[in-house]
């Protein structure tokens, strides 16, 4: 039996996949949790069973699962969570970024990074360590969680029926588009960061501009 023929939605082992891998590929970077569901999506190509919803319900699950464990973590665990993540410059470097993002973007920027490749630990992990109030947090993740699950496993089935003789290509096509879209998303972050740091600074220097001089005091004698 092939690989795709397991994965199909009368297979329990379709089910778990969807639900655990999302939920612990942010701490175990070794489980492609995005990868998972899009096979999964590739496999059920040219099914309209209508447990296919189950299958989206398990990995939008899974995933917000994930996201609420590392905020858990970062909140219960902060000391070892930020020797773990964020010990290196790098690790610091990205923890700073989330910090100022989240003071910036909030909720926005949750739900964003859910689709930027490392983005979502970072975010995620800091949210815990540095309280953000988790009304916000738990609603933020569960739409992202959604709206993930939905784009990763009909990208799937985008490019199984596009590949249907050859199911390996349509995987391999689907998970090339994921990569893109992915790109295309940071760099559309980078871009809108760049240009508020440059607001920023013009309003500083603007600031700088009009601030009245102050003027010495003279010792009188």
């Amino acid at each position: 039996m092939s690989v795709f023929a397991s994965l199909q939605v009368g297979s329990a082992l379709s089910y778990l996949i969807a639900l655990v891998i999302p939920a612990l590929d942010a701490i175990l970077p070794i489980l492609p949790g995005e990868t998972a569901v899009i096979a999964l999506g590739v496999a059920t190509a040219g099914s309209a069973d209508p447990r296919i919803a189950l299958l989206v319900g398990c990995a939008a699950a899974g995933a917000f699962l994930g996201d609420n464990l590392c905020y858990f973590l970062g909140r219960r665990f902060g000391p070892a969570v930020q020797r773990r993540f964020f010990a290196t410059p790098k690790g610091l470097k990205a923890r700073a970024w989330a910090e100022r993002s989240l003071d910036r973007f909030g909720t926005q920027l949750i739900i964003v990074c859910r689709f930027i490749p490392g983005g979502r630990t970072a975010v995620t992990l800091t949210c815990g360590i540095t309280g953000y109030p988790v009304r916000r947090f738990t609603a933020a993740t569960a739409v992202a969680a959604v709206i993930w699950a939905l784009y990763a496993f009909f990208i799937g089935r985008i490019g199984g029926r596009a590949f249907e003789d050859n199911p390996w290509a349509g995987l391999v096509i689907a998970i090339g588009a994921s990569a893109v879209i992915g790109a295309v998303i940071e760099g559309a972050r980078r871009l809108r960061a760049h240009c508020h740091r440059r607001a920023d600074r013009r309003a500083q220097a603007s600031s700088a501009a009009t601030r009245p001089p102050v003027m010495a005091s003279r010792r009188t004698s």
